[in-house]
């Protein structure tokens, strides 16, 4: 197992690399400058300062240039400073806003797994009665549904109509002068909207995924001679049929690692959460090179490192799988 896993590590840094050259050739590919967002609306802005200004952050030379600088100051975890205004470095920008996001998002993943896997056991139990109709008829309602729009909708109800949830932020704005239990109440009020929205989607896939997983693992012949002794129904399903069901499961669960800080673009957007998605928004917005690729390169490493736990995961969840 130790050798299986320095093996993946080497593999992955060469990944890594190539990753980043994809993604800093593509941003750059892009229409439009962060020189020409900064100057367009100056008429005071000659040419000369532009090409000054393209000469501060480098984007005078060539593109090979500009990356192996990059890269230089990556492999002592520079992450460089940032085109915007303030001028503050990447990372501090990048640690000011990860806190809420990685928050949020875990939020939202647990409450996916906890229900999901529940009701997808459940629907194949019980394939073909009411209860698996319903779930099934409220799944494609999930998976037709865009996020954005949800979000929309559930805002203009909640927030406007009924007036029972904020609509922005994750603080009032008396957030500080409220006792205890009130900022605590007022915290978590600003949680429910984001947190259901960015839960939805993935409770529908994920439920429709379990379910199919575990129609096919109670079909197997181990299952028939598991009840055949005489086993009791609930140890049959939850013992035997659901460890194996997970397996796939658990792939997913190492896929949804760069979720924590990448997924959650839409919603931080919509419902104005200062964290990393309305960070990488604006960013993008504003070309805003370093930002994108301090943003681009921590997802690049949370999605090497998901898929290594998945195989890890893989190997220790299921003693038939054996790495030589």
């Amino acid at each position: 197992m130790i050798r299986y896993v320095a093996r993946r590590f080497l593999f992955m840094i060469p990944l890594f690399f190539g990753i980043t050259i994809i993604c800093f050739s593509v941003m750059h590919l892009a229409p439009g400058s962060p020189t020409d967002l900064q100057t367009e609306m100056n008429p005071r802005v000659t040419a000369e300062m532009k090409e000054r200004l393209r000469a501060m952050y480098d984007l005078d030379k060539p593109l090979h240039v500009q990356y192996g600088k990059w890269l230089g100051r990556l492999l002592v975890l520079d992450l460089g400073v940032s085109f915007s205004p303030d001028g503050r470095p990447v990372s501090a920008k990048i640690l000011e806003r990860l806190p809420i996001t990685v928050f949020l998002n875990m939020l939202s993943m647990v409450l996916i797994f906890l229900i999901a896997i529940p009701i997808g056991v459940l629907s194949a139990v019980r394939q073909g009665s009411t209860f698996d109709r319903v779930m099934s008829v409220v799944v494609f309602v999930g998976f037709a549904i865009p996020t954005f729009w949800l979000a929309l909708l559930l805002m203009i109800l909640f927030g406007l109509h009924l007036d029972w949830l904020p609509i922005s932020g994750i603080r009032s704005l008396n957030y500080e002068y409220l006792p205890p239990a009130a900022a605590f109440w007022d915290f978590l009020q600003h949680l429910i909207l984001p947190v259901s929205i960015a839960a939805f989607g993935g409770l529908a896939g994920l439920s429709r995924y379990m379910r199919s997983n575990m129609l096919e693992v109670i079909r197997q012949d181990y299952i028939t001679t598991a009840r055949a002794k005489g086993l009791p129904e609930r140890i049959v399903i939850y013992k035997h049929a659901l460890r194996n069901a997970m397996l796939p499961v658990i792939t997913l669960l190492g896929l949804s690692v760069p979720g924590l800080i990448g997924g959650s673009v839409i919603f931080e957007t919509i419902f104005s959460i200062p964290g990393m998605g309305q960070l990488f928004y604006m960013s993008v917005m504003a070309r805003d090179y370093p930002v994108v690729m301090g943003i681009l390169v921590i997802g690049a490493v949370l999605t090497l490192i998901g898929n290594l736990l998945a195989d890890v995961s893989y190997a220790l969840a299921d003693p038939r799988i054996r790495i030589s």
